[in-house]
């Protein structure tokens, strides 16, 4: 067994995990020439109880969960598709929970210590079984964004980036100023560690990726959208799958980019973008992040009073 976290299962076949504290990973993160979310001063501006642990980081507690469902298959062909729900910040515990459906696929959940939820979703290794985010998706697409004033530059379709390079997650060089760690810091406070992401001890034979990771490597794609700004950003929904995976440690990768829709909501402006992860040396396509991105309306200081 690659985990050691013990598994709880009851007798409607629902996996749960131990109660974790994620760490908080992003406290100096800065993009646009400024803090995000994840610092406590910009999110007490916002009116947040602190700063929110980055939904990702989630991720992680499950895959003891799947691994128990569907075994090394998990991380070859393993997607896991969430909408948050509620911020986490340090300290507070999270506990996740993983039921089969018999199809295949499985519901995914995850509540703090008080019991309010985290973020629902779907799991499965099949890429033909339906996600938890494509309903959201389907939504915006077909709703009339009216009119926007953050995201009202970014077009829908592919992005083009000048000069695309290939990009990789090493162990120990640190990932930028959007992810100021470097993995072997992540794995040093991984909720639910494996050897598997450190050595080739595994059916592989190379360290591999956490899942929680896929979305630092899809953002090391060039340029940035065209949101305007300074703004405060998030994580709406996130969505990762490995296609012919896993992703490995030190793997050179390209990544291709297309905006699939862009709206809003009372509080946040949003787009939704998918990024193909295909291996640098070969073109195959290894992993696919689908990400719901959204800026608080009310960070933007150009923002239109009377559409607050």
């Amino acid at each position: 067994m690659t985990f050691a976290t013990e598994v709880i299962v009851d007798d409607a076949g629902t996996r749960r995990g131990p109660a974790c504290e994620p760490r908080q990973m992003l406290a100096d993160q800065e993009y646009d020439g400024h803090a995000s979310v994840h610092d406590d001063a910009v999110a007490g501006d916002l009116g947040l109880a602190g700063a929110p642990i980055e939904g990702p980081t989630h991720f992680s507690q499950f895959d003891p969960l799947a691994f128990d469902v569907w075994g090394p298959r998990w991380f070859e062909s393993g997607c896991i598709s969430a909408h948050f729900l509620n911020m986490v910040v340090e300290g507070e515990s999270v506990v996740a929970s993983l039921t089969p459906d018999g199809d295949g696929s499985a519901r995914i959940g995850a509540v703090k210590g008080d019991g309010s939820p985290v973020l629902t979703g779907t799991a499965s290794t099949d890429a033909e079984i339906p996600t938890e985010l494509d309903e959201g998706l389907q939504k915006m697409r077909s709703r009339d964004p009216v009119e926007l004033f953050i995201v009202d530059q970014v077009t829908i379709g592919p992005v083009v980036d000048a000069a695309p390079q290939a990009v990789s997650i090493d162990m120990e060089a640190s990932n930028g100023h959007l992810y100021p760690f470097s993995l072997r810091q992540k794995l040093d406070g991984i909720t639910e560690p494996t050897a598997w992401y450190e050595s080739a001890d595994n059916p592989w034979d190379r360290p591999i990726l956490p899942f929680e990771m896929f979305s630092v490597l899809a953002a090391k794609a060039n340029g940035r959208l065209r949101v305007r700004g300074p703004a405060v950003g998030l994580f709406i929904d996130l969505e990762v799958r490995a296609v012919d995976g896993p992703l490995f440690v030190g793997e050179q990768y390209l990544l291709e980019r297309k905006v699939l829709a862009a709206g809003q909501s009372r509080r946040v402006e949003s787009h939704w973008v998918r990024t193909t992860v295909r291996v640098a040396a070969t073109g195959q396509h290894a992993a696919t992040v689908l990400l719901h991105a959204g800026v608080f309306k009310a960070s933007y200081a150009d923002y239109p009073s009377d559409r607050l």
